[in-house]
């Protein structure tokens, strides 16, 4: 991965008036959307009545959400001091192993810990998320920390007779920690300045498009999902919800991509003065899943080809090598994406799992080499149906929990 100066496609693209336009009528969309409630409300009930407590509700306990997050990024620095024990002392392979035994004890002790504690605080769903997002993301750098400065301790000390092997400040992996790349490197390419005027922009498009999510569950979904179990269960009654759940869905999607690997990785790359923006790539033309998974989230991409795909391909069989990385890597993903909406939900519902680790492959090597429009209209096609078909079916569970919670205790 080589770092260079450069910007988010839609910021350059929304310097185009064309582009800016589209904007525009996103924004006014929200605005229709919100005076269409507002004024349902009045009609119907005499009042407005927004809910917004379902928003609110969702950010249950936010003093022990940051007591988690702060516990978790201690025992991250904490890491720092550790690793650079053992690099000052390594010097045979049993001390090595013994330390990488504890590398993985902590690994697991970070997944596991914050989970338990979710769980037992009962956390909603927004504060869950913010807990469980985090311990994944601190994790991942911790192991890009440690696997790129490993490598680069052990091939010094195998070319020079001494202990004294440089080591990263602790400013570089501080910096690391909160830069908005999963890569480590001691250096980044850095801007000159901070425009605190496109970080307040951005922190607003976030809100702007949490809000605008919001009121299309609240005003397209929440209805169908609250008059689903009242009906009977049968093929109609699914079709009927997906199909009510698909457009919604899918602009619940673009918002959500937008508020986060857009606005709220610039935010924070412009605060920290990061000068390398690609986040993502123009994956909306993509013609093929192989290269739309490639280019949508580049950030998390790039992860799973430097710590998962090429660790596969140097160690894997060598006749299935580049089927085995790939399989690997979609394993290592859906995993995680199946572990973050399991703990915030509260319940294993592999939903996501198996379209996104089975179709999601299958779907690989039936796009290869497809250049024609019609591939990419048949993309857009999937990720209609794929949204809407999580949506419906995640919110189906959790409501129907709700209204008959599982009880395994027996009197």
């Amino acid at each position: 991965k080589v770092f260079i100066p450069r910007q988010s496609v839609l910021t350059k693209l929304l310097e185009v008036s064309h582009f800016q336009t589209i904007y525009n009528i996103f924004v006014a969309l929200l605005i229709v959307i919100i005076l269409n409630t507002v004024c349902l409300d009045l009609l119907e009930k005499g009042r407005i009545d927004i809910e917004f407590e379902i928003l609110t509700g969702s950010f249950n306990k936010l003093s022990t959400t940051i007591s988690i997050w702060l516990a978790m990024l201690s025992t991250t620095l904490l890491v720092y001091p550790v690793f650079h024990h053992w690099a000052k002392h390594t010097n045979s392979f049993s001390f090595d192993i013994v330390w990488l035994l504890l590398y993985v004890a902590y690994l697991i002790a970070f997944l596991v810990i914050p989970a338990m504690y979710v769980t037992k605080h009962k956390l909603a769903l927004a504060s869950s998320m913010i807990v469980v997002t985090e311990q994944t993301r601190l994790m991942m750098k911790v192991h890009s920390f440690v696997r790129e400065n490993a490598r680069s301790i052990l091939n010094y000390l195998k070319h020079v007779e001494t202990t004294s092997q440089p080591f990263p400040g602790f400013s570089s992996y501080l910096y690391f920690l909160f830069c908005p790349s999963l890569i480590y490197r001691n250096e980044y390419p850095r801007t000159a300045n901070i425009c605190w005027s496109y970080v307040v922009t951005n922190f607003l498009q976030v809100i702007g498009c949490t809000m605008y999510i919001y009121y299309l569950y609240v005003r397209f979904c929440l209805p169908v999902f609250r008059t689903a179990g009242r009906e009977l269960a049968n093929v109609k009654t699914y079709l009927k919800t997906i199909f009510s759940c698909v457009l919604p869905a899918t602009l619940m999607f673009l918002l959500a991509f937008f508020a986060i690997l857009h606005s709220w990785l610039n935010a924070f790359a412009e605060m920290l003065r990061f000068a390398d923006r690609m986040f993502y790539e123009d994956w909306w033309n993509c013609k093929s899943f192989g290269n739309y998974y490639r280019t949508w989230n580049v950030v998390v991409h790039d992860w799973l080809y430097a710590y998962i795909y090429k660790d596969v391909l140097m160690y894997g069989d060598r006749r299935n090598r580049s089927t085995l990385a790939m399989l690997m890597v979609f394993f290592v993903s859906a995993l995680f994406h199946e572990y973050i909406i399991s703990v915030c939900l509260g319940f294993f519902y592999p939903i996501l799992f198996v379209i996104f680790g089975g179709f999601g492959v299958l779907f690989i090597p039936l796009t290869q080499r497809k250049s024609t429009r019609g591939w990419n209209i048949f993309i857009w096609l999937m990720l209609f149906f794929g949204c809407g078909l999580l949506l419906c079916l995640y919110c189906l569970e959790w409501y129907a929990r709700s209204l008959c919670p599982p009880n395994p205790v027996r009197h």
